[in-house]
């Protein structure tokens, strides 16, 4: 099955110039902790509720402060026309919950999430991607103390 077959089309976005409070409420409303970030037809990075956290709240910084200056530029993101199974893996080695799809000119044309992956009949890969993301340790764990 495709990507384009099960991921989601409407896609809330935000520009780097608006603030994280803007941005934090449309992660309210769509019950999400990540929400892309478009400049000029362009995905130049994704927002997360932990970038809000660690590096707005946390370094001293205000609801006014900008999505540009706290996101994430390093986007990883899938094809529409990629295979499930292929991005299954790719999601649960990366331990991500939620995607970016792009088509082949880059353009962004929906979002991938785990919920999306969950209502296909290959629930097997589903599964698997879940454990694989939520499998003790990694970069953001809790329990490894502090480096």
């Amino acid at each position: 099955m495709k990507v384009s077959e099960v991921m989601t089309r409407d896609v809330r976005l935000v520009r780097p110039d608006h603030t994280i409070q803007e941005a934090a409420k449309i992660m309210a409303e769509l019950d999400a902790g990540v929400v892309p970030v478009q400049d000029n037809d362009r995905l130049v990075g994704m927002l997360t509720d932990r970038d809000i956290a660690v590096r707005a709240i946390a370094q001293g910084q205000g609801p006014e402060a900008k999505v540009g200056d706290i996101m994430t530029s390093e986007v990883r993101y899938c094809f529409d026309d990629q295979d499930t199974e292929e991005v299954c893996k790719n999601l649960a080695d990366q331990q991500i919950r939620r995607i970016p799809v792009v088509n082949r000119n880059k353009q962004l044309v929906g979002i991938l999430s785990l919920g999306d992956l969950a209502t296909i009949v290959e629930k097997g890969s589903a599964g698997a991607t879940l454990a694989g993301i939520s499998r003790h340790g990694g970069q953001h764990s809790q329990s490894g103390g502090l480096h």
